[in-house]
Order: structure tokens, then C-alpha cells, then sequence
């Protein structure tokens, strides 16, 4: 299997630049022949705060969201991306992933682990979300799903053989006095944590793409890694330089 994993600069609101900046790196993924691509949390539209950008929170019916599928069509690269999305009973808004091929949507997965500075924002999803892909059964975590090893018992007690953590992990501290290095670092020790250990215990393949770049009032570190199912990173950005890589995995 060949998958894309995307850090990427992903501005709040920013609905037609970011959807035009996955338009251009799925089409260079679909060009390497690759099965699955992964964008960050929220990478449509940039991890908002939904109560000063109600206008970015979106219907799973809404134009971008219809152009981010259509972007597939008579393709079969897998697209996985994420958004802010409106609640369908009206309640806070949910963080979402969809993953799309060839035009149609195979699933959504809503975000279940809420944790303390996002319960005002936004409301806990439910079940986990398994899709195929040439035989091969995936699923998505979306960030601080990473430390609820219960996302991932599901995901494998579904078939699931590769997981996408999807993530846009928000730096603490000023701005202006942030090393960027140093909140790199926080996050790659974080996916080896956490993630390292369920890949053994499960016997699972776990693929992370992170948010990276300076917005107007946060940062996201970047960072692609992959687990194998003995546990091993087999691979690991240098640095939260936007851009995609690609790997192949022996599945």
C-alpha cells in the first residue's frame, strides 16, 4: 500500500484557499499512484474557534465539502479530510474526517476525545469509522484520540489493519516567545507515547499527519510519522516543513 501523509498550513476560515491548496496535493498524490492520502484535523477548514467562525462551520451537504469529494471522482485514490461540522441536531459543532474515492463518500468519522479546552467549542463524536481499500480495512483517529487507546481497540475490533491519527495538536505559551523546535519535539514524543505501544498491542499500522505553520492567533507543529504493527517507527519527519510525504508500506 502507498499512502500520502500531508503537514500542511491550514488558515482558519480559509475555505477556498485551503480546498485549493488539497486540490493541488491530492492531484500530485493521484499522479504517484498512491492508495491513500492524509490531511491534518480540520485541514478544510483550519481549526476554528466556531463561535467567531460560524460561517466556517460546515454542512456535510455545504459547496466545499461537495468539491472536496468531487475532487476524487474517477479516481481511486482514497482522499481523507477534515472539517469543523455542523451538528445535525443542533448541538456544538463536531470535528469530522470524511474519506472519499471516486466521487462518493465511504465514511465519517467524528471526533470522540474532547478534552478540556475544546468542551466549549465542540461535542464528543460516537462510533468509530472503518472504510476499505482494496481489501484492506483502515480507520481514522482524529488527534487527541491518541491517548484513548479504547478509538483504536474499536477500529481493530472492526478489522482495521492501518489507522490515520489525523492532528492539529495547538502549542501552549506566547507566540512570541515560542520555539517551534521545542513544541516539534513535545508532539513527535507524544505519537512515540502513545502511539508506539497500541501499534504492538494491537498489531496495528498507525500513520500520523499533523497541522503545521504560524496561524494569526495559534501554531501547529507538523510532523508525519509511521508505526508498524511490531511497534517500531519506521518513519519519521525531519522537521513541520508543509509538503507530503509518501510511503510504502508492506501490508
Amino acid at each position: 500500500m502507498k499512502i500520502g501523509l500531508v503537514q500542511m498550513v491550514c488558515e482558519k476560515g480559509a475555505l477556498r484557499a485551503n480546498l485549493a491548496q488539497m486540490a493541488a496535493l491530492y492531484a500530485a498524490s493521484v499522479a504517484r499512484d498512491v492508495d491513500i492520502v492524509g490531511f491534518p484535523e480540520a485541514n478544510l477548514t483550519g481549526f476554528i474557534d466556531p463561535g467567531r467562525r460560524p460561517g466556517a462551520v460546515l454542512r456535510l451537504d455545504d459547496a466545499e465539502v461537495r468539491e472536496a469529494v468531487a475532487l476524487t471522482r474517477g479516481h481511486a485514490t482514497t482522499l481523507l479530510f477534515g472539517l469543523i461540522a455542523a451538528h445535525p441536531t443542533g448541538g456544538k459543532p463536531l470535528i469530522a474526517h470524511v474519506a472519499a474515492r471516486d466521487g462518493r463518500v465511504l465514511g465519517i468519522y467524528r471526533k470522540r476525545t474532547i478534552v478540556d479546552e475544546e468542551v466549549a467549542w465542540f461535542s464528543p463524536g460516537g462510533p468509530v469509522m472503518a472504510f476499505q481499500h482494496d481489501g484492506i480495512t483502515c480507520g481514522i483517529a482524529i488527534c487527541a484520540d491518541i491517548s484513548n487507546r479504547g478509538v483504536f481497540e474499536d477500529l481493530r475490533a472492526e478489522g482495521a489493519q492501518i489507522v490515520f491519527e489525523l492532528a492539529a495538536p495547538g502549542l501552549y505559551g506566547a507566540q512570541e516567545t515560542r520555539d517551534w523546535r521545542s513544541g516539534f519535539a513535545w508532539w513527535e514524543g507524544e505519537c512515540q507515547r502513545y502511539l508506539a505501544p497500541t501499534a504492538r498491542e494491537l498489531g496495528l499500522w498507525i500513520a500520523v499527519a499533523t497541522q503545521a505553520g504560524r496561524m494569526a492567533d495559534e501554531d501547529f507543529p507538523g510532523g508525519a510519522y509511521l508505526f508498524s504493527p511490531a511497534g517500531e517507527r519506521v518513519f519519521a519527519s525531519s522537521d513541520g516543513a508543509p509538503g507530503v510525504v509518501w510511503l510504502t508500506l508492506a501490508m
